[in-house]
């Protein structure tokens, strides 16, 4: 995570966009008092989305914490494709 400041942010915007984009970094442009941007790239934003999507109901929180326990126990399992 980065945190600067407009006036930093000002002097040299495409760097800390390429970095954030790059690095899969968060930014954090300070703002005063209690007061801040946060910018993060659009694939991190979506992923946050996706997350916060499959999280949204306690049954799919349940069914997700299941399927991790059973990887982490080594009680999953793999099949073949069947192809056309």
């Amino acid at each position: 995570m980065q945190i600067t400041t407009v006036s930093e942010f000002r002097k040299d915007i495409k760097t800390y966009l390429d970095r954030v984009i790059k690095n899969f970094e968060t930014l954090i442009i300070n703002r005063g008092k209690d007061s801040g941007i946060v910018v993060m790239s659009l694939e991190e934003y979506n992923s946050l989305m996706a997350t916060s999507h499959e999280l949204s109901s306690r049954k799919n929180e349940l069914r997700l914490d299941s399927a991790i326990d059973k990887l982490k126990n080594g009680r999953s399992f793999s099949r073949d494709l069947i192809e056309d």
